[in-house]
């Protein structure tokens, strides 16, 4: 496995740091992956298998968020055709793209996000210029972020030979997106009006709502909405099973976490598992020793020093990666019930410093329910990309 991240990481099992009164980790988790990190200083906590290449399903949605989402004004339209979806994987989740009809920029994020709809990934996907050249720019995003794991084949995280990523590489791609407003904003949505098809004879067009399958957001029968979520992706198919990356906020504290493909078939578990690593984290950050980082973009990279220290980006280049394959596609989504009540974080920006991410909270983000209304234009400037 890969060592980008710190030696630790590329060891298999879990990795786990020492220090007095550091509390148990959960002894009932069973995710085959997953890795809980601090959002502020990029310190990862403790790991599991952390850059095992397994199928990611729609989390990797969060990939191709942050690599298209400043490309399109969210006010821009998009008009439906039937060959803009003729590569979409059998069952695939989809919010309910019409033909023929037109939808902004921002529906179609929504669609993405709540409904982890794959016809709005290949919506967005033909605005950006075809498959071909979307699925490009997304590994070359993954090799900018060190996301070294990561080889994309389908844009929607529909199970393809080939494509994998890691936890690792997962909670990077989150923890990009989350320096992005239009991200933290959709990603932090429980629901939506999403536009129906034009009705005849002039009738106006009608919206139904749609709903967060981001259970720790919204809550579900049997498993309470996590107090200070705000966000990130949640994804199901049957390669990858059901796989999860989330960041929460607690007493100014903002965590990430990633799990991925617990061995119950109970679609919570990787909830539950995910609540309990976050609530292990909260209550052993200051007291557990680091086992890794979360290492910045290659532009954002420090320079070697004069002692010929590497940079984070040449961690990598001694270790093996594991190599692997992933076979029949399944349907990529879940559906939600309970009440929807919005959790949220005042998380700061990201900035670089000393060759480290840390939130830079002199210029605090609003709540992230503010956000709702707003159409700012193009993101290029929102924080910087390399």
């Amino acid at each position: 496995m890969s060592t980008i991240g710190g030696e630790r990481l590329g060891r298999p099992g879990t990795q786990v740091g020492e220090g007095p009164g550091v509390p148990e980790l959960p002894d009932d988790l069973t995710s085959r992956s997953w890795v809980v990190a601090d959002a502020e200083t990029g310190d990862v906590l403790a790991a599991h298998n952390a850059h095992w290449p397994l199928a990611p399903a729609s989390t990797l949605k969060m990939l191709f968020a942050d690599t298209l989402l400043p490309e399109f004004e969210r006010d821009a339209t998009y008009r439906a055709e039937p060959e803009h979806f003729e590569e979409m994987g059998p069952g695939s989740s989809a919010v309910g793209i019409a033909d023929g009809q037109t939808y902004r920029v921002e529906d179609l994020w929504h669609g993405v996000f709540l409904a982890s709809g794959n016809d709005a990934v290949y919506a967005l996907t033909a605005m950006n210029g075809g498959k071909e050249q979307t699925v490009r720019e997304m590994n070359d995003r993954a090799e900018e972020l060190q996301a070294n794991d990561t080889h994309v084949v389908n844009p929607d995280g529909y199970d393809a030979a080939g494509q994998l990523s890691s936890a690792y590489d997962l909670t990077l791609f989150a923890r990009s997106g989350m320096q992005n407003a239009d991200f933290r904003e959709y990603v932090s949505t429980p629901r939506a009006e999403f536009p129906g098809a034009e009705g005849e004879d002039g009738e106006e067009r009608e919206s139904y709502e749609i709903q967060s399958t981001n259970r720790l957001l919204v809550g579900a029968p049997g498993l309470d909405r996590y107090e200070g979520l705000a966000g990130v992706k949640n994804g199901y198919t049957s390669e990858a099973g059901h796989t999860f990356t989330g960041v929460a906020e607690r007493d100014g504290r903002v965590l990430l976490v990633t799990a991925l493909a617990p061995e119950e078939d109970d679609p919570l578990a990787v909830y539950r598992e995910s609540a309990a690593l976050l609530d292990w984290g909260f209550a052993a950050e200051g007291l557990v020793e680091p086992v890794g980082e979360l290492v910045p973009p290659l532009s954002e990279a420090a320079e070697p020093g004069e002692d010929g220290t590497p940079t984070p980006a040449d961690d990598d280049k001694n270790g093996a990666e594991e190599t692997g394959a992933n076979g029949a596609a399944g349907s990529d989504g879940d559906s939600v019930s309970g009440l929807l009540v919005l959790g949220v974080t005042a998380a700061g920006l990201v900035v670089l410093a000393a060759g480290a991410y840390v939130f830079h909270r002199r210029h605090p983000l609003p709540p992230l329910a503010q956000l709702s209304g707003r159409r700012p234009g193009r993101r290029r400037g929102d924080a910087p990309r390399g």
